[in-house]
């Protein structure tokens, strides 16, 4: 189908959908959806993340929120990716990008029309990009105010800078616990929506919660999705970022985007005064001074995991090597010539295995549950094959943004069936070595175990092929008879002796932060963070939580990039009581 044919196709469907939007006539909106639609809104019509399933539920919604919303001018835009014939999840579809506007501000959104039905969406996406009077600080828009102009005889920029880090007369506006990728995507965001934001992290350095991890560790992930908001990485580095590289990045990142950051500083407790609408939150310095502040909101940005888990293992505590959990595990040369186990077969578990090996250690891992395992490439790469088709890193976000929980389930199942037979060889091998493999609950694979419980899986670099080999030894926990003095005593009556165990066995959830932190009755009230909530979306993440003034903010880099902008957005409408 030629493009012209593909304009004229998406922008009468948008023409027509205007039109009944603001005619509020219900069935002739329902006319728009296909039977079996699905619409996805990033705050432009609700003001948070909702899905909406079917034609009649989707009208319904529409109809309701347009009230509010005022949304009109939907047209495509040279900005984006012009229409076009594409498949998706199977179906050839006419997939175009738009803009519109609300009452608030101005929005981008994704509509797709089946090739054989091009009156009727199948897929609908709506977002707010930006509110009206209330832009972001970039490109035209950039400031060019008082703390950067000549200041002859007062302070400069850098004299101003050093002042804003201190708060010293001030409190923060949001306080955001946890300085990685997190947290400095949303500090930016926040930045540039001139939101006061100070970001703290237990670190001694921007970039330790990367640096400090084992000394072999790159992303699985290649280079192109994963840049953050404003600044992409340079187009010399390499496909995979090493740690260090990434940790370094941080650091840069924070000086160049302007971030007040505190570092060796951990949140203690906080506590919601409704009255006055702000957290009393006490924070700890590493000189271990303490300072009261009062944000209206925090932001728990360290990660979806955040205190390792140390299970009880019997006999554990008569073993007299020493024990590690794999979050502080850096490499294996001082362990090289001797013996060490490791128990867990996700991503922690394997590198570290893989690295001990590497060093000369006679190396056992200990698999409790079954895993599952893909190539890095070519597998791994097809959950990102859309950022490959050589769309604009925003156009991209978009479309990547533009599924709800059914499409995404179906998506992963159909990449899970390609996967599963690109590494049929490496699937073949593990399990005649006795490894305990599975393709994800439903067979979704790795993607969907990370959303719903953050691990369960290996992004294989190396160590599966050293487990098939029998050069890396595997053990099932379930032959253990519990651990002696010496090691592992089998329920065979053998005897695995080893030095060293590295725990990779995962951590906490983010409830038993909040618990530790702001208290059972907050942590109960909030519920589950993470995991797939009851509308499919992310439970309390990237959206306002039953709690006023607790947000989360945490997923790959990728979801940080695209999640940041909408989780700003939210708390500049806030504040500025623009609802």
């Amino acid at each position: 189908m030629h493009k012209d044919q593909c304009l004229k196709i998406a922008q009468d469907w948008l023409s027509h959908f205007e039109m009944v939007l603001q005619s509020g006539n219900s069935n002739d909106l329902q006319g728009c959806f296909h039977l079996e639609s699905h619409w996805r809104d990033l705050l432009a019509f609700t003001g948070t993340i909702s899905p909406f399933e079917g034609a009649k539920e989707i009208s319904r919604g529409l109809n309701s929120f347009q009230k509010i919303a005022l949304a009109h001018s939907f047209r495509i835009m040279d900005r984006h990716a012009q229409p076009r014939l594409v498949k998706r999840l199977g179906r050839p579809v006419i997939e175009a990008i738009f803009a519109f506007e609300t009452k608030l501000g101005r929005g981008d959104g994704v509509v797709r029309l089946p090739e054989d039905s091009q009156k009727t969406a199948w897929t609908f996406l709506t977002t707010l990009s930006e509110l009206k009077n209330f832009e972001e600080k970039v490109g035209l828009n950039r400031p060019s105010g008082e703390a950067y102009s000549r200041n002859f005889g007062g302070s400069n920029w850098l004299d101003q800078r050093q002042e804003s880090i201190k708060f010293s007369n001030r409190d923060p506006v949001v306080l955001v616990v946890g300085g990685g990728q997190a947290g400095l995507a949303v500090a930016a965001r926040l930045g540039q929506l001139e939101i006061e934001t100070l970001v703290i992290d237990k670190h001694e350095r921007i970039g330790d919660n990367w640096r400090k991890r084992y000394h072999s560790l790159a992303l699985h992930n290649q280079i192109h999705v994963n840049h953050l908001p404003y600044l992409p990485f340079p187009p010399t580095w390499p496909k995979y970022i090493p740690k260090d590289m990434l940790a370094n990045w941080f650091e840069l990142y924070a000086e160049v985007m302007q971030v007040d950051f505190w570092t060796g500083t951990e949140l203690i407790n906080a506590d919601y005064y409704s009255s006055s609408e702000h957290w009393v939150a006490t924070v700890k310095q590493n000189n271990n001074s303490e300072r009261i502040l009062k944000p209206k909101h925090i932001i728990f940005a360290n990660g979806v995991s955040g205190i390792p888990y140390r299970p009880k293992l019997v006999g554990l505590c008569d073993f007299r090597g020493e024990i590690l959990h794999s979050e502080g595990f850096s490499n294996g040369a001082e362990w090289t010539g001797k013996r060490a186990a490791v128990l867990g077969t996700g991503n922690s578990g394997h590198d570290v295995a893989q690295d001990l090996h590497s060093s000369g250690v006679y190396t056992s891992m200990i698999q409790r549950g079954s895993s599952t395992v893909v190539s890095i490439d070519p597998s791994a790469k097809l959950n990102y094959a859309l950022y490959d088709e050589g769309d604009s890193l925003e156009d991209s976000d978009l479309i990547a943004s533009a599924a709800t929980y059914p499409l995404i389930v179906e998506g992963y199942q159909l990449a899970v069936k390609k996967m599963a037979e690109f590494d049929k060889e490496l699937i073949a091998g593990l399990k005649k070595r006795g490894f305990k493999y599975d393709l994800g609950e439903d067979f979704t694979g790795h993607q969907m175990k990370y959303r719903r419980r953050g691990g369960g899986y290996y992004l294989d670099a190396g160590c599966s092929q050293l487990i098939i080999d029998g050069k890396i030894q595997l053990i099932q926990f379930d032959d253990i008879k519990r651990f002696v003095d010496t090691g592992i005593l089998m329920k065979n009556g053998n005897v695995e002796k080893i030095d060293l165990l590295v725990l990779a066995t995962g951590y906490y959830s983010q409830t038993e932060l909040v618990s530790r932190l702001l208290g059972d009755k907050v942590a109960k009230k909030v519920g589950d963070i993470w995991g797939i909530g009851e509308d499919g979306e992310m439970a309390n993440m990237w959206k306002a939580t039953p709690q006023k003034g607790l947000w989360f903010m945490a997923g790959s880099l990728a979801q940080c990039r695209i999640y940041s902008k909408y989780l700003a957005l939210q708390i500049k409408i806030i504040e500025e009581k623009l609802s």
